[in-house]
């Protein structure tokens, strides 16, 4: 039985609802001064489970329940009926904790396209210093790298024989090599870069908060499920959350800051009566606040997977199992190096689908491992490989919206994947593309024959059906509370709510428009960046 809130008496300066990847980025820089004080609630608990820091884990975080919310998205026609998993952090780091740890910043085009839909102020000119600030670069490179920045990012070390043919078959098939997709242009083969240090995975609880926490001004309060937001007239005021079976209420002296994600913070402002009056009503919601684009404008990226046999015993599959497996574990415990290293991509690809092209449009993650099923992840007993195929800037637009009043109900994910025309035509030839890359001779040693969705699929109306079929989403989801000026715009520039005072929106659901890249790099960019903001607005 859930008791009447309870008015704590507390009062902070700022009330960050989310200890995700932004909200770890906002406690630590909205307390360095010492100035404020600040409260963190996040719904999840601490970030000390055992597979956390192993970059291998991820696989067994992304089917757990412990730091993993499991959302599912409603069945869509267009992706034949099907609810897919749609992964979630919970706990400090968020979705930092349970992601694959690549990082890719996108294109420049990306952050001048945000600009020129209304987000001034968020041209790749204007992000760039705040890319550079976040990260510890250890690589190569030029300029546009950051060298000592909080976050931690490696090249994967691994280097099979395998992945080094895969890319020179990419060369053979007329892409370049490239060092460092994050410098000046994204084209070409190469490894990953991933959020790592010393082969553990480098989260932004470790980043960001474990400095953060030292500090006397900062408050971290675990397992605080937020319920609603509290207005006074066209003023948020603070928040109500619960804990165990007990409502608590906290005020917020300068600013609430929404830091929820892209799932959750438009299902928290619907539950706060802030939204879409129809859907509002629809739900048995009091309408406090129009915001009539709340939980719309919801993107992701969608992604097939291509599988091959691999002729030699030189895969994942093999090689994580057995006594195979235990000389990794022991490998790893002495050097943190070797295949427990790895997340979800090996060699990475960025090409263009057709000549004329400014820009790559497609995506590609390689690994020398292979499995049925995405969702769970287990490996096959033979030798594989796999290419990961996404379209880097999907036209479908979906939305995500609270089915009730009920907090504890999951939201409706719509995604509508591959309801744009051009999407799947980019993602057929991206997946044609693959298929020539694996037929160069590089490949020749190690390609047996293809495993999914095989030879007998040629046509496009063979490639679309195995994509509605098998596709998945590789956990990207942006743009429900969007920035911008538009009637369906959520926050301006600023990232303030439209027409709220007190009111802030920092994490994925801001973003506008899709980037071309695995999205934690721009989240942890628009935290940096929208830490600055309501520092200047403070003084």
């Amino acid at each position: 039985m859930m008791t009447t809130a309870t008015a704590t008496g507390e009062q902070f300066d700022f009330v960050i609802v989310g200890g995700g990847t932004a909200g770890c980025v906002l406690a630590d820089r909205l307390t360095a001064n010492g100035r404020f004080r600040v409260l963190i609630l996040e719904a999840g608990g601490r970030d000390n489970g055992f597979w956390i820091p192993i970059p291998a884990g991820f696989s067994k975080l992304l089917t757990g329940a412990r730091y993993n919310w499991r959302f599912e998205t409603e069945a869509e026609g267009n992706t034949l009926n099907r609810r897919i998993v749609v992964p979630r952090g919970k706990g400090l780091g968020g979705s930092s904790l349970i992601n694959g740890m690549i990082f890719v910043r996108g294109q420049p085009q990306d952050y001048d396209g945000w600009a020129q839909s209304g987000a001034r102020g968020w041209s790749w000119d204007d992000v760039l210093p705040y890319f550079k600030k976040l990260e510890r670069y250890e690589g190569g490179g030029d300029d546009l790298r950051g060298r000592s920045g909080p976050m931690s990012i490696e090249q994967v070390k691994l280097r099979p024989a395998i992945a080094e043919a895969f890319i020179a078959a990419g060369q053979q098939a007329g892409y370049p090599r490239n060092e460092d997709y994050n410098g000046r242009d994204q084209e070409g083969f190469g490894y990953y870069q991933v959020t790592q240090k010393n082969g553990k995975r480098c989260s932004a609880a470790d980043a960001y908060l474990r400095e953060a926490e030292k500090r006397s001004n900062l408050v971290v309060r675990c397992h605080a499920h937020v319920t609603r937001l509290m207005l006074d007239g066209q003023r948020v005021t603070g928040v109500e959350y619960r804990i165990g079976d007990r409502l608590y209420s906290v005020a917020a002296g300068r600013e609430v800051i929404m830091a929820a994600g892209a799932v959750q913070s438009p299902q928290i402002l619907e539950l706060s009566g802030i939204g879409d009056p129809a859907h509002l009503r629809a739900i048995g919601l009091e309408v406090c606040h129009a915001l009539a684009g709340v939980g719309n404008n919801y993107r992701d990226h969608f992604c097939t997977r291509m599988n091959w046999r691999v002729k030699l015993p030189v895969t994942l599959n093999e090689q994580a199992r057995g006594p195979r497996l235990a000389l990794a574990v022991a490998q790893y415990l002495a050097t943190r190096t070797g295949i427990l290293t790895l997340g979800t991509g090996l060699v990475h690809a960025f090409i263009k689908t057709r000549p004329g092209l400014a820009s790559p449009d497609i995506q590609y993650f390689f690994m020398h491992a292979s499995y049925a099923n995405a969702a769970d992840r287990t490996l096959d007993r033979q030798p594989g490989m796999t290419i990961g195929v996404a379209q880097l800037r999907p036209d479908s637009v979906g939305s995500i919206h609270a089915k009730s009043a009920d907090p504890d109900m999951m939201p409706a994910i719509k995604p509508n994947f591959l309801s744009a025309s051009g999407d799947a035509e980019c993602l057929i030839e991206g997946m044609r593309a693959a298929r020539r890359i694996i037929a160069q001779p590089a490949m020749a040693a190690y390609h047996d024959y293809e495993m999914s969705p095989g030879n007998q699929v040629q046509s496009d109306a063979d490639w679309l059906d195995f994509a509605r079929a098998n596709g998945q989403t590789i956990y990207h989801p942006i743009g429900t509370c969007k920035m911008g000026v538009d009637p369906q715009a959520v926050v301006d520039p600023a990232l303030k709510a439209h027409g709220l005072a007190g009111l802030r929106i920092v994490d994925a659901s801001v973003v506008p428009l899709m980037v071309s890249a695995n999205t934690e790099a721009a989240v942890l960019m628009v935290a940096e960046k929208g830490a600055d903001l309501i520092l200047q607005d403070a003084g």
